[in-house]
């Protein structure tokens, strides 16, 4: 019997997890074997699975929360992308080492781009909160040589702290920009999770705004905000949750798979 390669998705809690589908339809477009499992794992615990995971035979994990800070620490090398975000949601195994990255900014630029057709160049984006989700698509979205980005967050320390890593960036308050105009706003906040206050200015003017909550799955507290402030568009985050797999999937096998068809089969379910 032919061994078949194993990967995974490690986080906690992570039974909501797409990425198995995600990777199971790739692997199948593509013609790869692989076995690809959710692992349910608590922080104490995060070092130690890992390490065990690759130990057996495991070829790489993607990390979602809480863990990509933890997965960013825990690696022996980190590609440029991963240390400007300071967190890692992919992980390779090799020559008894660990390599990190991040593939969230890539998978947010690539829809934003390739599926709702939009030209960042030039463009005035406002990106909502300063955690984590915020750190991994800044980079991404400052390559694409935006004429403004925007950070504003509840507390504006934090964005002043995030906007010294990316220094284009200009951080404020969540009313520090309410006279602006804006092409995009990328909603970065925990309102889209369940029991979590939302952290939202008050009214901006977005009449011919994009709108797009990194969230998917539900409408959000983002979502109802950007329709209320005259939107043209309000987008979810399953396009750049397929992308960033593809990304991952690019990365560990050497081939990227089609997006389109992925994209097609699985919006029904994003609600």
């Amino acid at each position: 019997m032919t061994a078949v390669d194993e990967y995974g998705v490690v986080g906690h809690p992570v039974a909501h997890s797409l990425s198995p589908v995600l990777h199971a339809l790739f692997a199948a477009e593509r013609g790869v074997a692989l076995l690809y499992r959710q692992h349910d794992v608590p922080p104490a615990d995060f070092a130690a699975a890992v390490r065990a995971f690759a130990a057996q035979g495991g070829r790489g994990l993607n990390v979602t929360l809480p863990h990509k800070g933890a997965a960013l620490e825990l690696a022996d090398a980190a590609r440029a992308r991963a240390r400007a975000a300071g967190a890692a949601n992919w992980l390779r195994f090799e020559d008894g080492g660990i390599v990190a990255d991040n593939t969230d900014g890539a998978g947010l630029v690539r829809d934003l781009h390739d599926a709702l057709q939009l030209d960042l160049a030039g463009a005035r984006i406002l990106v909502l909160g300063a955690g984590g989700a915020a750190s991994g698509v800044l980079g991404a979205l400052l390559a694409c040589r935006p004429a403004r980005l925007c950070i504003a967050n509840r507390t504006a320390a934090r964005a002043q702290a995030l906007a010294r890593r990316f220094a284009q960036a200009e951080p404020g308050g969540l009313d520090a920009f309410a006279g602006a105009s804006f092409d995009l706003v990328v909603g970065a906040t925990a309102a889209g999770v369940a029991g979590a206050q939302a952290a939202l200015p008050g009214r901006l003017r977005l009449a011919g705004a994009v709108c797009y909550d990194m969230m998917y799955g539900r409408e959000t507290p983002f979502q109802r905000w950007a329709r209320a402030c005259g939107a043209s568009r309000v987008h979810d985050g399953l396009g750049m949750l397929i992308e960033q797999a593809a990304e991952s999937f690019a990365l560990w096998h050497g081939a990227r798979p089609d997006t389109a068809a992925v994209r097609a089969r699985l919006r029904p379910r994003s609600g």
